[in-house]
């Protein structure tokens, strides 16, 4: 009797040791980009990516900063013009070549009205042309963005650039 009393102790103060992880309220794939303040996690589209293409026989990619960055002005460009376009600043090329960043090979996917990565993932997997950029073989580095445009149709536009150097 009493060696079950102190088990029964014994799991209930384990019991209470799990009340104490705080788990995310939901994963960051799940995120609202519509919404004020919303940020993206660049980290988890590039394993989304990267698991994507290593299901299809390629390697990872890893987050770049200035591609990053290319992608954020490309992004927020369509977002203030209300317009989904690849040249809304130019071709993927001529940008590229304008802020010195050393590509041998890069493709873009664009995408507007997807309002968390998750969906904008599905659509360009979902799209032949989009699906073979994730799938370009040889790139190994990634820049996504998402810009929120509230007073637009979309709502939010996303850009995601593949290269390498």
């Amino acid at each position: 009797m009493k060696r079950a009393a102190i088990a029964i102790i014994g799991l209930l103060l384990l019991a209470g040791c799990a009340g104490d992880v705080k788990l995310p309220e939901q994963p960051s794939m799940y995120v609202d980009m519509s919404k004020p303040g919303a940020a993206l996690d660049t980290a988890a589209a590039a394993i989304m990516i990267s698991q994507y293409r290593q299901n299809n026989g390629l390697g990872t990619v890893v987050v770049d900063p200035e591609l990053t960055r290319l992608a954020e002005q490309q992004s927020q460009a369509m977002a203030a013009r209300n317009k989904m376009d690849h040249d809304v600043k130019g071709p993927l090329e001529k940008r590229l070549k304008a802020s010195g960043y050393p590509a041998t090979l890069a493709v873009e996917n664009v995408s507007a009205g997807y309002h968390t990565l998750a969906e904008a993932f599905s659509g360009w997997r979902d799209s032949p042309p989009h699906k073979a950029n994730m799938l370009k073989n040889g790139v190994t580095k990634l820049g996504i963005a998402a810009a929120y445009a509230p007073n637009t149709k979309y709502k939010v536009f996303w850009t995601l650039i593949l290269a390498s150097t």
